[in-house]
């Protein structure tokens, strides 16, 4: 991702909802438990650990048994002193005390919450992106240190690759209709991170590479549950023992059943999570209601990159927060202008003014006569039944036209809408090429060159290029 593109807005769920999931988590709110459990006989090591005779006790008080509780329960332990819910008070007797986060857990505002959250969830990523703990032991040396030159990896770049897939996952998750994050097959997240977007065929290498790849993301995904991050349906056990045929070839998917290799779905509050880091690394990461208290010519310029749905929403906060006609008076004094983007303004302007309704009439007359306004208001007036409209020019009609047109190549580029509109606007008006070069609008000449581009009929391109030619000449470019 480029952090100079702005990504989809998601549609936030209210701080509170979000800090109730968090404290729900597995691993924060056995955090929480052992910070409340530790007294003064705990004991922990030189890195804040707890020492191992302490593990048992640790996991009794979670109520965990089996093979995997004490990792388990050290797992927590190093939360609870990472987020600052225990403080070690003295390293040299290994003891500790409640730390100061405690209490934000309950008495603290959900933003509160969400910040011992993210503090938790940094710690989960950092252990994420480690090699496996059987894998660390066969690369101890004599001296039980660990040879990490023999592991083949690289924590910068394996830390790396973990925050692309994120980031794709955050991509492939933001959703236009506001269904929420849908789950994404593990073998396409992990292809997006090594086949190219444009490659009709992956090759054997990056089918290869693809592979190991979900193993790894399998493990990570497996450690990021718990924190709240994801929900995760594993690797089924059966494809992990059988990843190639029998020519040493990598096994191909079978598209049947593809939960098989994997599915993954962030949560509310890893959309959360995840929105926080990327805002925190410079990405331009916007959420629906960002906009509500800023001013129409914000609205305008921060929904023009929205999808229709997420504009809407977008625009219906920002009008709950203000009264009817004053602001369809801001909406259209913003909507001026003969800039590239003055065309997508009037459209959002428009798309805003029909939430409004007919309290919004005495604004659109303000505008009657205005050279940019007037046909838009005239188009309103009449939609919502006002009879008493002057009618509009066929100057005004032609650039009202076009003006529509230039909206509709900016939001959408060269959509189905836009070549249905353009087929129809042609069939209607025989001599529309005839008269439309000489509109007196910026984007005149572009209009003409795009319908000439989306046009099937090649005799009307032709005459849509020709157009284009003379508006440009006109217009000495």
């Amino acid at each position: 991702m480029s952090d100079s593109a702005p990504l989809p807005p998601v549609r936030p769920t209210s701080e509170a909802e979000l800090a109730r999931d968090a404290l729900s988590t597995p691993l924060l709110s056995r955090a929480a438990r052992l910070a409340r459990w530790a007294g003064p006989d705990t004991r922990v090591d030189a890195g804040g650990g707890l020492v191992d005779k302490q593990l048992p006790a640790a996991a009794e008080a979670l109520g965990l048994s089996g093979d995997d509780a004490a990792a388990l329960a050290s797992e927590a332990w190093r939360v609870a002193v990472d987020t600052g819910l225990v403080e070690v008070v003295d390293e040299a007797a290994g003891t500790v005390a409640a730390g100061a986060e405690l209490a934000l857990l309950t008495g603290g505002s959900p933003h509160d919450v969400l910040g011992v959250w993210l503090a938790a969830l940094e710690t989960v990523l950092a252990d994420a992106s480690v090699p496996d703990l059987d894998d660390l032991v066969d690369a101890m040396d004599e001296g039980g240190r660990v040879d990490f030159s023999s592991l083949d990896w690289d924590p910068e770049a394996e830390a790396e690759f973990l925050d692309g897939v994120l980031g794709n996952l955050y991509l492939l998750s933001v959703s236009e209709d506001g269904s929420g994050p849908a789950p994404v097959p593990l073998p396409a997240l992990a292809a997006s991170m090594i086949v190219p977007g444009d490659l009709a065929e992956p090759t054997n290498a990056m089918l290869e590479q693809v592979s190991d790849a979900m193993m790894r993301l399998d493990d990570q995904f497996r450690v990021l549950e718990p924190v709240g991050l994801v929900e995760y349906q594993p690797v089924d056990d059966a494809l992990m023992a059988d990843t190639e045929d029998a020519a040493g070839e990598p096994a191909a998917l079978d598209d049947t059943d593809v939960t098989r290799y994997g599915m993954v779905r962030l949560t509310p509050l890893g959309l959360y999570g995840l929105r926080a880091r990327l805002l925190e690394a410079g990405f331009e990461a916007p959420a629906v209601g960002d906009l509500a208290d800023k001013g129409a010519d914000a609205l305008f310029d921060g929904t023009a990159r929205f999808g229709p749905r997420a504009a809407q929403a977008e625009t219906e906060q920002w009008l709950a927060r203000r009264e009817p006609l004053a602001a369809a008076r801001e909406l259209l004094f913003a909507a001026r202008g003969n800039d590239s983007g003055a065309p997508l303004r009037r459209l959002r302007c428009q798309q805003a003014l029909s939430l409004i309704g007919t309290d919004a009439e005495p604004a659109l007359r303000e505008v009657l006569d205005d050279a940019e306004l007037g046909g838009l208001a005239r188009v309103w007036l009449t939609e919502h039944g006002f009879t008493d409209v002057p009618p509009p020019s066929e100057a005004m009609v032609f650039w009202l036209t076009v003006d529509t047109l230039a909206a509709q190549l900016a939001a959408e580029g060269n959509s189905e809408e836009l070549r249905a509109l353009v087929e129809g606007l042609a069939q209607q008006h025989s001599g529309f090429f005839t008269a439309a070069w000489r509109v007196d609008h910026p984007a005149t000449a572009d209009v003409l060159e795009a319908m000439g581009r989306i046009h099937p009929d090649k005799k009307i391109a032709k005459q849509a290029r020709k157009a284009a030619f003379k508006a440009r000449s006109q217009q000495g470019g």
